[in-house]
C-alpha cells in the first residue's frame, strides 16, 4: 500500500499551479504599448516567461534587433501584427514583411533580426513568451526609463539603452512605420 503522495516509485510533487485572471497581471507601459507580465518566471525556474502585449491602432515597435541569448513566440489573439525583417546593409528598409492575423504563430529565434508594428486601425493584441524567462526584465527596464513617454512613442535611444544590458543587438536605430 503507497502513502499519499506517492506513486510507488517517485514521491508526486506538489507545486501549486498558477493562475493569472483577465485583469491581473503586472500591467507597464512602453510607450504606447502595454504590457501585461504573465510569468516572470519565478514560477518556472526562468525556463519561460509570457506577456500579452497591446499596440494601438497604427503603432511602431521597437527599433529592429536581435537576440544573443533568447528564444520568443507571438501569437495574435487580435488584430494585425506585422513582422519586420530588416535589410542591415539599408537602414530603415525590410527584406520582408508577414502580416499576421488572430490566430496566426510567429517563431523569432536567436539570432534572427526582427521588429513588429501595428499597421491596423484597431487595437492589435499578441501573447508573447520568451525562453529563458530573463527578458521579460528588459520590459520592465525599459517602462521604468521610459516614464515620461507613456502613451507616446518609445525614443529609440531607450530601447538601445535597454537592448544593451539584455543581449540583445541593433539592426539599426529606424523604427518601421506602421504603414
Amino acid at each position: 500500500m503507497s502513502s499519499p503522495g506517492f506513486d510507488g516509485f517517485i514521491k508526486i510533487p506538489s507545486v501549486p499551479l498558477n493562475f493569472v485572471p483577465t485583469k491581473s497581471g503586472e500591467i507597464i507601459k512602453l510607450g504606447q504599448i502595454t504590457c501585461r507580465i504573465l510569468e516572470d518566471g519565478s514560477r518556472t525556474d526562468n525556463r519561460l516567461g509570457t506577456c500579452e502585449l497591446i499596440l494601438p491602432p497604427k503603432t511602431p515597435g521597437p527599433p529592429p534587433h536581435w537576440h544573443e541569448m533568447h528564444d520568443e513566440t507571438f501569437l495574435i489573439t487580435a488584430g494585425t501584427i506585422r513582422f519586420h525583417y530588416p535589410d542591415p546593409s539599408q537602414p530603415g528598409v525590410d527584406l520582408s514583411t508577414t502580416d499576421a492575423h488572430a490566430g496566426d504563430y510567429m517563431t523569432v529565434p536567436v539570432r534572427s533580426p526582427h521588429t513588429f508594428s501595428n499597421p491596423g486601425d484597431v487595437e492589435a493584441r499578441l501573447f508573447f513568451t520568451t525562453t529563458p524567462a530573463f527578458y521579460v526584465n528588459y520590459f520592465r527596464l525599459l517602462a521604468d526609463m521610459g516614464k515620461e513617454f507613456a502613451g507616446k512613442p518609445m525614443p529609440a535611444e531607450a530601447n538601445v539603452k535597454a537592448m544593451a544590458l539584455y543581449g540583445t543587438t541593433l539592426v539599426d536605430r529606424v523604427p518601421r512605420k506602421p504603414e
